[in-house]
C-alpha cells in the first residue's frame, strides 16, 4: 500500500455521509516486516489504485494518516507524533478526513494529522491489513470495532490548526502539534530546539517534540500578527505588532527570551519579513501613500529606505543567507512572482514565471534551496482557508519540486521556517471539523 497501485486485504462496507471509524489494533505476532500495516480505510472504489485515505499502525509502530488523491497517483503521508497507539478513530468530516489516537485507557485525542480529499458517494470504508511481503500471510486484530453515522452539528464548522514539519529529502510530514486555536507562522529557532508562532495576538515557544506551548512576554505588544523572527544570533525576536498607532502594524525587536519590545519603524503599517545576516538591517513589506513595497531600515533604528518602485504589489523580503540578495514576491507582471535584486534594490529579476501565484520565498541556511508556497492563478492575495502548495526549487535554477499540498494560505508559511540544518521546513496546515 504504497506508490500508485495498492494489494491488501479489506473487509467494508459501502457508506455515504459523515461516520466515524474506530477500533482497537494489535498484532498478535510480534516481528514480521516494519512495514506491514493495519488501517482503517476510506476508499473511493477497490481498484487497486483507487484514491484513498486510511488510519495506519505499521509494524514497527509508526502511526501516520496515509493518502492517494488521485487515481494512480503517489501515495502521501501525515506522520502522528505518536507510536504505536492502541485504537484508532478516522473520521468524515465533510470533505476532511481526520485520525485519532488513544492509549491503553481508549481516551482519543486528534493526532493532528488530517487530509481534505473530495469523494464521490458511496465510498468503501472498512478494515485492511496489508503484508507488505507477497510471501508470507499477516495476522491482524481488530476489536471494539464500531462504524457510527454521523449527523453534522448545526452552526460553523471548528478550525483546526496543525503544526507540521517536511523534510526535503522524503517528503513524508510529521505533525507536531495540533489545537483548535488558531496559530500561524512557525519560526524554527536557530539552535534548532524549539519553535516560534502567533496565536490571537500573542507569541508561544513550542519544543521541537511537540507538548505544550508557552507564552513568551511581549509586554504592551498583544496584537501580534505572523510577521515574526529570530536574528541571525539567535539572541533577538523581530515582532509586527497592531497595539499602537491606530491598529497599524509596527515592527519591534525584543530579546528573544521575552521583554519590552523597542520600535524600529514609527511609520505603519510595517510587516517584517528579513533580517541580514549581518544582523544590522531589517527588511519589510509597508504601505506608504497607498502602495505597498520592499523597505530597508537599521536595525538599531534609523531612516527608512524604499526598494522597489513599480506598480502593484510588493511583499515577503527575505535575505539570502550570504546577504548577497533580497528574495520577495511580486504581482508587477500581472501574477504573483517571486523575484530577487541586490540589496540595495539594483538589478531586480524574476525568479519564477509559472501558472501559479508565488508567494513568500523562503532561501534554505546553507543557500541551496528556496520553497515558497503556491495559490491557484484565479485566487488574488494570500488568502486563509484555500488549497495550496508548498513548493521547493534550488537556487541555482531547475526543476521545481512539490513539497506537499494542503488547505492553508495565510498563517502557513509567511516568515522563515526552515530547520537549522536546511533539511526541514515547518509549516501550519489547517481543516475543519464539524462534529
Amino acid at each position: 500500500m504504497w506508490s500508485g497501485t495498492d494489494a491488501f486485504h479489506f473487509v467494508h462496507k459501502q457508506l455515504s455521509g459523515d461516520f466515524d471509524l474506530s477500533a482497537r489494533i494489535s498484532w498478535p505476532k510480534a516481528g514480521g516486516n516494519a512495514h506491514r500495516k493495519t488501517c482503517l480505510m476510506i476508499r473511493q472504489s477497490l481498484a487497486p489504485d483507487a484514491p484513498y485515505v486510511d488510519a495506519v499502525v505499521h509494524g514497527d509502530g509508526l502511526t501516520s494518516l496515509q493518502f492517494r488523491d488521485t487515481p494512480g497517483g503517489p501515495t502521501r503521508e501525515v506522520r502522528a507524533n505518536v507510536q504505536g497507539p492502541a485504537a484508532l478513530r478516522l473520521e468524515r468530516h465533510g470533505e476532511f478526513i481526520v485520525m485519532s489516537v488513544s492509549g491503553a485507557d481508549g481516551s482519543f485525542r486528534h493526532s493532528g494529522c488530517a487530509r481534505k480529499l473530495v469523494f464521490t458517494e458511496p465510498v468503501y470504508v472498512g478494515l485492511a491489513v496489508c503484508a507488505h511481503d507477497n510471501k508470507v500471510i499477516e495476522e491482524a486484530e481488530f476489536a471494539e470495532v464500531r462504524l457510527t453515522p454521523v449527523t453534522p452539528a448545526a452552526g460553523n464548522p471548528l478550525l483546526n490548526s496543525t503544526l507540521e514539519i517536511v523534510p526535503v529529502g522524503s517528503k513524508d510530514r510529521q505533525a507536531i502539534y495540533h489545537s483548535t486555536n488558531q496559530f500561524e507562522a512557525p519560526n524554527w529557532s536557530r539552535d534548532g530546539s524549539h519553535f516560534v508562532f502567533n496565536s490571537q495576538g500573542r507569541l508561544f515557544r513550542l519544543p521541537i517534540k511537540g507538548g505544550t506551548p508557552e507564552r513568551i512576554d511581549t509586554g504592551f505588544a498583544r496584537r501580534c500578527n505572523n510577521d515574526h523572527g529570530f536574528s541571525p544570533d539567535g539572541k533577538r525576536i523581530v515582532i509586527s505588532d497592531h497595539s499602537q498607532a491606530g491598529g497599524k502594524s509596527l515592527i519591534y525587536i525584543l530579546p528573544a527570551t521575552g521583554g519590552t519590545p523597542r520600535l524600529i519603524t514609527p511609520t505603519g503599517p510595517s510587516y517584517w519579513h528579513g533580517w541580514s545576516p549581518d544582523g544590522k538591517t531589517l527588511a519589510y513589506c509597508a504601505e506608504r501613500g497607498g502602495k505597498f513595497d520592499v523597505y530597508t531600515i537599521p536595525a538599531a533604528g534609523g531612516e527608512e529606505r524604499r526598494l522597489t518602485t513599480t506598480e502593484g504589489l510588493d511583499d515577503g523580503p527575505e535575505y539570502s543567507p550570504d546577504g548577497r540578495k533580497i528574495y520577495f514576491n511580486s504581482d508587477r507582471t500581472g501574477r504573483m512572482q517571486i523575484w530577487r535584486m541586490n540589496p540595495n534594490g539594483s538589478d531586480q529579476e524574476p525568479v519564477t514565471n509559472d501558472e501559479f501565484n508565488n508567494w513568500f520565498a523562503h532561501p534554505s541556511p546553507d543557500g541551496r534551496w528556496l520553497v515558497f508556497l503556491s495559490y491557484e492563478k484565479d485566487v488574488k492575495d494570500h488568502p486563509a482557508n484555500k488549497d495550496v502548495r508548498l513548493r521547493l526549487m534550488p537556487v541555482a535554477g531547475g526543476p521545481i519540486q512539490e513539497l506537499g499540498t494542503l488547505f492553508g494560505g495565510q498563517g502557513t508559511i509567511n516568515v522563515p521556517s526552515w530547520s537549522p540544518d536546511s533539511r526541514n521546513v515547518a509549516f501550519v496546515s489547517y481543516h475543519f471539523t464539524n462534529h
